[in-house]
């Protein structure tokens, strides 16, 4: 049989995902939202191709241009109105559970957000890319196909004023709401992809296996991976690897939250409110049939019963699971948590072939005293909240306080809805509709209403650079002067090269690497002391905050390095402010990667940078003197104070010697040039193909690196001030730019 090229493409993928998932149970969805409503290795040079040509196929027309003015606009509320009348406009292509859309719509929203993992801030409903491969195949996905067809009419009326990601949300949102739960806050301004380009790393792809690979077996996977087997969203509902063995769930269950940035309170409250609606679906044991990956145009029929209903209504199969959690799952209430605690669960197999668990009476108590248990349903992982003593105190606690379980319910799921959309200063209209900054959006104190003559701080940064002072030494220039240059830099690169495009998180804004745990990192090592290096300066200016002088100083220490071909290439734009509390850096922290080749082509990803420039920055000066604080015993070289191309023709030159510094760090030697050391990433730079061909271009053209690299510089230096989703406050007027 010959496959078109659509088909070989889509069977690729197929192959990669049931090779991935091999271990799960077919299509199992993953606990808390299972079915509601109606490993490592290296790069596979054959299957990447395949996953990019599914990517193209499969991709949706080009979004119109992000419009703010356009989304600000939108009518959240008749959103919302039209939303609340679909919930109950049961239709006859995939009926309504018991009337209600409302299960199926928390479970969309809440898949398009569970991705997100806190290890890179790749995933989220941000992008609305569960509409493409990979998210589309998840077995965890399963029927959701349904759901967004149920919204296109509404998306179709509201046009580009709302995104498919704001839709997704918002559909969540007033499935709870309309069926007597929490009010939820809302963050506007989602900007829908064009394709699922940016959930490749969540796989299952070979740029999954290379970036964040599932070392110890599908079923448990660990960080940097949210989830514990792939193609879910946590973990396997049924237990690990399906094994029906509800405390040997909890460590997972704990692991996968955390890895989202959800506690012990934010999971529990998650998992028994979420399954305080709907119900999961496993009608028989035949399955769901072909998913998008075999069938993009009938995926998932269903394989469940016959004639007019196969596959849907009472025939629907999405998990393999069978039931309600509670007897009123159109309702809002703490049912979950009494029943929880007033029965007994025993395991058995519901008509999906699949291990689950029915209420039984407690000892002293039975059928004939009591009547019989309600016809509700636990899965493994619901059980094994019983079976952790601090989940089980917080279960208690719900029980006997629904109001508290409305407040918390309330809290964790606008994180969960918003967790990727990074500070709420990107909200659009965040006056009508949009709760307070919370802290987990690292919130900031408003800027100076005064800003200082930054002029007047660039020219006194300039004078001091060159002026040794007690804190620190200086290093030695490449004109005899004593010179800053390169550390300055070097602490507002630190200061600034936090930043993730992914979930809009990090940057110099707040200067936090001036507290815990920012300020211990070992690339930060005697960075306390150079800015008490700068602290004269800092005094002088009382509207001066640490975050702008800190950038300010990086950059007039570059354009000086750059000579006359800096002049006027490296803008500055103030108004930052200064953070109070830095606690909550600690997921900004550099990642490890199996390679640094693969380090730095991710990286440049996460923060949104063309690879070109961020190449070109690895050409940034770098101080001997730092080099040996880090533990190395030096850098390419031994003086600094010059920003040129000097460092590629170097790197390509140069025959690199593999050793180890006296501190034990992993280095390079030059051959036959005593005191020239390279780095690891260095190193990776000269020999990968694709870093060493940018390398070898801007060996051969210093313009074009000091151009690139101005580029990249003003890029990461105001990549964290935000004005809505897509804007900037160093962009147009107003701007405190010199």
């Amino acid at each position: 049989m010959t496959l078109s090229p659509r088909r070989r493409t889509a069977r690729a993928l197929a192959c990669l995902i049931v090779i991935a998932a091999a271990t799960a149970a077919e299509t199992l969805a993953a606990c808390p939202m299972a079915g509601m409503g109606a490993g490592a290795g290296g790069d596979d040079p054959l299957a990447r191709p395949a996953a990019r040509e599914l990517l193209e196929a499969d991709a949706a027309p080009k979004p119109a241009p992000f419009d703010p003015a356009k989304v600000e606009a939108l009518d959240v509320a008749a959103v919302k109105a039209d939303l609340t009348k679909l919930m109950t406009d049961s239709q006859a292509f995939w009926p309504a559970d018991k009337g209600n859309y409302g299960g199926l719509f928390i479970r969309l929203a809440w898949h398009c957000n569970g991705s997100y993992r806190t290890w890179d801030g790749r995933g989220g409903c941000d992008g609305a890319r569960q509409r493409f491969m990979p998210e589309l195949a998840w077995p965890d996905n399963t029927n959701l196909d349904k759901a967004r067809r149920l919204l296109e009419p509404i998306k179709n009326k509201y046009g580009g004023a709302l995104s498919w990601g704001d839709l997704i949300v918002l559909a969540g949102d007033t499935a709870i709401e309309s069926m007597g739960g929490p009010k939820i806050g809302f963050c506007l301004g989602r900007v829908d992809d064009a394709d699922g380009t940016d959930s490749l790393e969540l796989g299952p792809t070979p740029e999954q296996r290379l970036v964040a690979p599932c070392k110890a077996g599908d079923g448990n996977c660990e960080q940097p991976l949210g989830q514990t087997t792939m193609g879910l969203i946590y973990v396997n509902p049924e237990g690990v690897l399906g094994e029906p063995v509800p405390e040997k769930s909890v460590p997972h269950i704990r692991g996968t939250f955390a890895r989202m940035g959800m506690n012990d309170l934010e999971t529990v409250a998650l998992i028994g409110g979420g399954h305080s609606f709907g119900k999961v679906h496993g009608a028989c044991p035949a399955g769901a049939g072909p998913g998008p990956d075999e069938d993009p145009k009938n995926p998932w029929p269903g394989l469940c019963g016959t004639g007019p209903e196969k596959g849907k209504g009472p025939n629907t199969f999405t998990s393999g699971f069978e039931g309600p959690w509670t007897s009123t799952p159109t309702s809002w209430n703490n049912e979950y948590f009494t029943n929880l605690l007033e029965f007994g669960w025993e395991k058995h197999k519901g008509p999906g072939d699949h291990f689950q668990w029915r209420p039984v009476h407690k000892a002293g108590r039975s059928n004939a005293t009591h009547g019989e248990p309600p016809a509700v349903m636990m899965l493994t992982t619901d059980v094994a909240l019983l079976h952790d003593p601090v989940y089980k105190e917080l279960s208690e606690k719900f029980a006997a306080d629904p109001d508290a379980l409305t407040t918390e319910f309330g809290r964790a799921w606008y994180k969960l809805m918003t967790r990727d959309m990074g500070p709420r200063t990107r909200c659009l209209a965040a006056d009508k509709w949009t709760p307070p900054a919370q802290p987990w959006q690292m919130p900031l104190p408003d800027p100076p209403a005064t800003l200082p003559d930054f002029a007047a701080v660039k020219a006194d940064i300039l004078k001091s650079m060159h002026t040794q002072a007690k804190a620190l030494p200086a290093d030695a220039g490449a004109d005899g002067r004593p010179s800053y240059a390169a550390l300055l830099s070097h602490l507002a690169w630190q200061c600034a090269s936090t930043f993730r495009r992914t979930d809009y998180q990090g940057g110099c804004n707040g200067a936090r690497i001036m507290l815990a745990p920012q300020k211990s990192w070992p690339e930060n090592k005697g960075m306390t002391e150079l800015r008490a290096v700068l602290q004269p300066i800092k005094s002088k200016y009382p509207n001066l905050s640490w975050a702008d002088l800190i950038v300010l100083a990086g950059t007039a220490a570059n354009e000086a390095a750059a000579g006359a071909a800096g002049a006027g290439a490296f803008p500055f734009c103030g108004g930052r402010t200064d953070a109070d509390d830095g606690s909550l850096t600690d997921v900004l922290a550099p990642r490890k990667y199996i390679n640094e080749s693969v380090a730095i082509k991710d990286v440049a990803k996460v923060r949104g940078l063309p690879l070109n420039q961020a190449v070109a920055l690895m050409g940034a000066m770098r101080s001997p003197s730092q080099a040996k604080r880090m533990g190395y015993s030096g850098a390419w070289s031994g003086a600094t104070g010059v920003l040129d191309n000097a460092y590629f023709k170097t790197l390509l030159a140069e025959d690199w010697q593999k050793g180890k510094s006296a501190a034990g760090k992993e280095e390079w030697a030059a051959k036959g040039k005593p005191g020239v050391f390279a780095t690891a990433a260095d190193v990776a730079v000269a020999t990968d193909p694709e870093l060493k061909a940018i390398a070898q271009g801007y060996a051969a053209d210093n313009a074009k690196f000091l151009a690139d690299f101005s580029k990249a510089w003003t890029y990461m230096m105001n990549a964290d001030r935000f004005k809505g989703p897509r804007g900037s406050a160093c962009a147009g007027a107003g701007a405190a730019a010199i």
